[in-house]
């Protein structure tokens, strides 16, 4: 297949749908602690709003910290508007959120259970944002909780994940992207009052949010195009691996045609059936020349893509059915090849810390490993 030379703005905003926001900073964060110090300063500044969207908002001291960070500032005026998913939040008590609503701080749960419509709750909101007043933005793969800061954790080290700040223009694109998604469940409208902003940098961006099923099919979509447009390198991370047919044969196509392709997932995971499901794809690969490591020590739970070391794809997008085709999800789309090697570098220190996976290793895997891959592939679909 004959290739075009790079990969093209153009190109894709053709096949995403989706142009570009010019004029931006962004910093790439991967380090818990210090990832949350900079949420919470940011948090802190808000003058006129501050929008919040997240899968899991933990009531613990992560949780409880930038919640009394959020009641000052709604006692002060500043508008606050939290968007949290009721599956992933489920452990959370109502007595927390009215705290909240108390002081002022509008508070909606999307995806609540309904008993007329019960298969409307593997739908779920997995995205990831904070918004404060349309100029600032955080997005990425953490939600509000211990384990991605690492706080009170025996191994005082938080979960391994990866998010990114914004600065600029393409903050006011994401804050329309909240409104999109609180209205229906929030059930008012939002008015920020806000234009595009000023410029703050030189990088563009692309809001990459799915929230529908045309949205998950222009993601698949972009990933499908990311893969067979790589010439050179291809290098994923991803929390949750559980591949279609159509992903692995696009991922062995791209070998085929010469390019190295290194995918990053946990050795160690919180979702076991995922892990199991994932693994049964393993020997397939493998063959067909994917180099594969096992992250060692805490659990990994980023998902950035990296493609021919200039088109990065960073955010909440796991590898895996659930995120390409149940979950609304929020990932950033940038085309620079300084960025990509700041995401390049991070994955290189990642792999010092990594387990390469050998196919005549695989082999020799237990044999009850091999029993609990078959019994969990066969449900991948919801996975």
């Amino acid at each position: 297949m004959l290739l075009q030379a790079g990969f093209r703005a153009e190109d894709i905003e053709r096949i995403y749908r989706q142009k570009f926001v010019g004029g931006n900073h962004v910093e790439l964060l991967w380090k818990g602690p210090e990832t949350f110090r900079k949420i919470f300063e940011a948090v802190r500044g808000a003058r006129k709003f501050i929008c919040l969207e997240f899968y899991i908002y933990r009531n613990d001291e992560t949780g409880r910290e930038l919640t009394e960070i959020l009641k000052v500032k709604a006692r002060k005026g500043v508008r606050v508007y939290l968007l949290y998913d009721h599956f992933g939040s489920l452990g959370t008590p109502g007595s927390f959120w009215k705290g909240l609503r108390k002081t002022g701080v509008k508070v909606a749960a999307s995806h609540v259970f309904k008993l007329l419509s019960p298969a409307g709750y593997a739908h779920r909101d997995h995205r990831k944002l904070i918004i404060v007043d349309g100029k600032i933005a955080f997005t990425g793969g953490l939600n509000i909780a211990n384990e991605y800061r690492g706080f009170h954790l025996r191994r005082k080290r938080g979960w391994r994940d990866t998010g990114v700040l914004i600065k600029g223009p393409a903050a006011a694109a994401l804050t329309g992207s909240f409104i999109k998604d609180w209205v229906p469940w929030g059930k008012e409208e939002i008015e920020t009052g806000i234009g595009t902003g000023p410029e703050e940098g030189h990088l563009p961006v692309m809001p990459i949010f799915a929230g529908s099923a045309r949205g998950r099919r222009r993601l698949r979509r972009l990933l499908y195009y990311s893969i067979n447009h790589a010439r050179s390198s291809i290098l994923l991370t991803t929390a949750y691996f559980c591949p279609s047919r159509r992903m692995i044969e696009t991922l062995e196509a791209a070998t085929i045609r010469g390019v190295k392709i290194k995918l990053l997932v946990p050795g160690v995971s919180d979702v076991p059936a995922a892990y199991y499901a994932g693994r049964a794809q393993y020997k397939r690969l493998l063959e067909a020349g994917v180099e594969i490591y096992h992250y060692s020590g805490e659990v990994l739970h980023a998902k950035s893509y990296i493609f021919d070391g200039e088109w990065s794809i960073v955010g909440s997008a796991n590898l895996d059915f659930q995120s390409l085709r149940w979950n609304d999800e929020g990932n950033i789309g940038i085309l620079d090849p300084c960025f990509a090697q700041e995401l390049t570098d991070i994955f290189s220190h990642d792999l010092m810390r990594s387990e390469q996976v050998t196919l005549q290793g695989w082999r020799k895997r237990p044999f009850w490993g091999k029993v609990k891959e078959k019994f969990f592939l066969l449900f991948r679909r919801r996975l």
